[in-house]
């Protein structure tokens, strides 16, 4: 329980200290935005990178060289909150993910969240859903990355199992033929779904595929494109399994 302790205290106390932050990059982001874009990115990544430091977790990284250097969907299979701080410490570009909306309800988090592009998605409401799809295609075609988990939840079942994808979250890359990115994550939940409340050491593997543009697929491959990651990435985290 000391590291759960020791991770809650260190983000209330980073949301706290930070409203004089908010301050300071909304007047940096009024004469430079790019600054204070990355600026805000990196203050983020530093607060992902502390907590990870508390958890001791370890991580075996493969093929981040086959990120390339321009707006990407990053899609994920998803099994632990520490997901999006082992992915999303790592971002070189500026990268927005899709969270859930009952994000968007909790103080200075949402508001972190806001400024380094995260979207919220209503997964009750298909309209609002597509709004968000939408937002998304723009910020890609202003140079903004997107990492979206298309499982939709959190999986809890095998280790080796994934939740269908929705494939709605593929419109962002069909529309705009950005290169689609796979990340296999394998033993994430280890951290803390395995034994909640508590947070334990892990060894956990992220592999990042070869980037994946939709106009270059076959006609059936990019018809069924959510299926198609769906098993580049089930291959890969069965494949890393042996090494957990």
């Amino acid at each position: 329980m000391i590291r759960f302790i020791c991770v809650a205290v260190f983000l209330i106390l980073f949301l706290i200290l930070s409203i004089p932050v908010f301050f300071i990059e909304w007047l940096i982001g009024r004469f430079n935005r790019e600054l204070r874009d990355y600026s805000s990115l990196r203050i983020v990544q530093w607060g992902f990178k502390a907590i990870l430091k508390i958890t001791g977790v370890q991580a075996t990284v493969i093929g981040e060289e086959n990120i390339p250097d321009e707006p990407v969907m990053f899609v994920a299979n998803h099994r632990s909150f520490f997901d999006i701080l082992l992915t999303y410490s790592r971002c070189r570009r500026l990268t927005g993910y899709v969270a859930k909306k009952e994000m968007e309800k909790i103080p200075l988090l949402s508001t972190w969240m806001r400024f380094v592009y995260c979207l919220f998605l209503d997964r009750e409401n298909p309209r609002e859903g597509l709004k968000t799809i939408l937002q998304a295609i723009e910020q890609i075609q202003s140079g903004i990355s997107i990492c979206i988990f298309p499982e939709g939840t959190r999986n809890s079942g095998d280790e080796l199992s994934m939740l269908p994808f929705k494939d709605g979250a593929f419109k962002i890359a069909t529309r705009t033929n950005c290169a689609i990115v796979p990340i296999s994550m394998n033993n994430t939940s280890a951290i803390f779904e395995n034994q909640f409340p508590k947070i334990k050491k892990a060894h956990v593997v992220i592999e990042y595929g070869k980037p994946i543009y939709p106009n270059d697929l076959e006609k059936d491959q990019k018809k069924r494109i959510g299926s198609y990651v769906q098993e580049i990435i089930l291959t890969t985290i069965q494949k890393n399994a042996e090494m957990v």
